[in-house]
């Protein structure tokens, strides 16, 4: 079940989309986390973040929308209260990060890299107060200059969270390639909005946000292996994976591994029993590896 996502090592392909898992702490009180090959944390910014108003939460048919705003403790409170813990566990630990300009980037990515985690993640579907507010994600220059700004600073490995809000999401991984990230990471929530139609009113304060969820994944399936046929650096894949057979699917696109994200709100379990599917899966297949069955897709 081991997968080498490059300089990251991990003892099987199944992870935690960050934003879905917390801090590790929530879900350690229903099962041995350590039993992950990753588990990824809810995005950090340099100073703490409120989120939005509520409410930030809707379901929607086989999905739901969030808009929660990236609420979170910032670095401090992150250093002083998390990691503890985390430095604890026996399996890997990224750490999601995000910024406003390049300098909140890398002071981040610096900070986690001095903590010891064991890599970083940079969500860059945040907007660039330097540029006029335009997204990082959806501007190839801005997303190049990033890249390259972290790349120069920090060691650790280095995963770029791809936006989906893009016309071409293979060209962002080439780059993504080209300016030093290690491993790409896709799909981030798609936009969407719901109405409710009684009192015409959004169900979310935001008005809009990020559509997750089973909803989502042949559009993730199908940017996974855009992604694999533009880029050799591993993929890490995620969207609406709720199952074994899911994970299969997003790995045999191109995904070398796989994040779980809304799914973990159905069912906290949800991570190892998609561990233990995918066992079972190679197992009836007579396949002794797992990485037998990345880019296996037959056209």
């Amino acid at each position: 079940m081991k997968v080498s996502l490059g300089r990251l090592k991990l003892k099987n392909p199944v992870m935690t989309a960050s934003g879905t898992f917390g801090y590790g702490k929530e879900y350690s009180e229903f099962f041995d986390i350590n039993k992950l090959g990753a588990i990824v944390i809810k995005g950090i910014s340099v100073n703490p973040m409120p989120g939005n108003p509520t409410p930030r939460i809707c379901e929607t048919p086989s999905g739901m929308i969030n808009a929660i705003g990236l609420q979170n403790p910032g670095l401090k409170g992150f250093l002083k209260d998390q990691v503890p813990f985390l430095k604890q566990l026996k399996t890997k630990v990224i750490v999601n990060v995000l910024g406003n300009s390049a300098d909140d980037y890398i002071r981040l990515a610096e900070a986690v890299e001095e903590a010891g985690m064991n890599a970083v993640e940079l969500n860059v579907s945040c907007p660039n107060v330097k540029k006029g507010g335009i997204v990082f994600g959806t501007d190839p220059k801005a997303f190049e200059d990033l890249i390259t700004a972290v790349r120069k600073k920090v060691k650790l490995p280095l995963i770029t969270k791809l936006s989906p809000n893009v016309a071409k999401i293979s060209e962002f991984a080439k780059i993504a390639e080209d300016c030093g990230s290690d491993i790409i990471s896709l799909i981030n929530t798609l936009t969407g909005m719901s109405i409710d139609i009684n009192t015409r009113k959004p169900r979310i304060a935001n008005i809009i946000g990020g559509l997750s969820g089973p909803a989502i994944k042949p559009v993730a399936v199908r940017m996974v292996w855009e992604c694999r046929k533009a880029v050799k650096i591993p993929i890490i894949g995620m969207g609406g994976i709720i199952a074994a057979e899911d994970a299969v699917e997003f790995m045999l696109a191109g995904a070398d591994a796989i994040a779980v994200g809304t799914g973990n709100f159905l069912n906290p379990l949800t991570t190892l029993q998609v561990l233990e599917g995918i066992k079972l899966h190679m197992k009836s297949q007579g396949i002794n590896s797992v990485s037998e069955i990345t880019g296996g897709l037959i056209c």
